[in-house]
């Protein structure tokens, strides 16, 4: 049994609020004879009269007022759903799904979710909280569209990775250990330390920085929230490394931040698939690109 076509609704429908065959015709831009073709192929489908034909005018039975009725609704659905997908072929509205660490999503992502608000108001990020492997895996299997992963990595096919920031890591030093000017590995390897875990890139470049040293610390603790750490550095719990992550003047007075000797870096990369992206992305990418150092 064929289905009800929305073209034989909507001529239904005009023919129904303009009481003529020839009007609908005219107002469709169709033959007349095709306008016909459309009420006796919805009546055979229906099996039962939807129109009655009485001094030049056409109203609707029982049966068509009800077929009516539902017509309506379906096509104002359509016509919605066709506006919000227009909408989003032309980058006014659209569903971004990005992928990020929670430092970047802290202190790096406000800034370009708050230019996106004021240039593209319609468009929604969905943030997530993932490490680089995770975000890569995710977009790969095409269930994140941008991540914002540390380098290097390998992006593998059908990937693309474009260089994004490159932050210094600092040494976060409770203020009563009296910290030098500049924290050298020899100086940080004999106190409490509270570092990312390994799985992290941040982890394997402190690693190599200390190792470069000859030291391989153990520390005390490990987490991947950066605000956490922070907040057991100022509880005078140990001392970690972070990036700076483009934070503002420091507020914790129990916290010190003091250069690496030898300096230390964390770069970070946007990642997304290969392709021109939709313009929803194409707009999220352009915000975050004005973070770029």
């Amino acid at each position: 049994m064929r289905e009800i076509s929305l073209d034989r609704l909507r001529t239904l429908v005009v023919i129904a609020d303009h009481g003529s065959f020839a009007d609908a015709a005219r107002q469709l831009n169709l033959a007349p004879p095709t306008i016909s073709l459309h009420v006796a192929e919805l009546e055979a489908r229906i099996g039962a009269p939807l129109l009655t034909r009485a001094r030049g005018q056409v109203r609707p039975t029982p049966v068509g007022e009800t077929l009516l009725l539902r017509a309506r609704r379906l096509l104002a659905d359509a016509d919605q759903a066709l506006d919000e997908v227009r909408r989003q072929v032309e980058g006014l509205t659209g569903r971004v799904r990005l992928g990020a660490s929670t430092g970047a999503i802290a202190h790096l992502l406000p800034q370009a979710l708050d230019a996106l608000r004021v240039d593209h108001p319609g468009i929604d990020v969905q943030v997530q909280v993932l490490t680089s492997q995770a975000s890569l895996g995710r977009l790969r299997e095409g269930t994140l569209d941008i991540g914002l992963v540390a380098l290097p990595q390998v992006a593998g096919k059908g990937l693309k990775l474009t260089p994004w920031r490159r932050d210094p890591i600092l040494a976060y030093v409770p203020a009563d250990w009296r910290p030098p000017a500049r924290v050298t590995p020899a100086w940080l390897a004999g106190r409490a330390l509270i570092l990312n875990d390994s799985t992290t890139q941040l982890s394997r470049v402190t690693s190599e920085w200390f190792a470069a040293a000859g030291l391989y610390p153990e520390p005390r603790i490990e987490l991947n929230f950066n605000d956490a750490i922070k907040s057991l550095v100022g509880a005078g719990y140990g001392a970690t490394l972070l990036p700076q992550e483009g934070e503002g003047p420091q507020h914790d007075p129990r916290v010190l931040r003091r250069p690496l000797r030898p300096g230390l870096w964390r770069q970070l990369g946007i990642a997304c698939r290969e392709g021109e992206p939709e313009r929803a992305i194409g707009h999220v990418l352009e915000a975050l690109e004005r973070l770029r150092q």
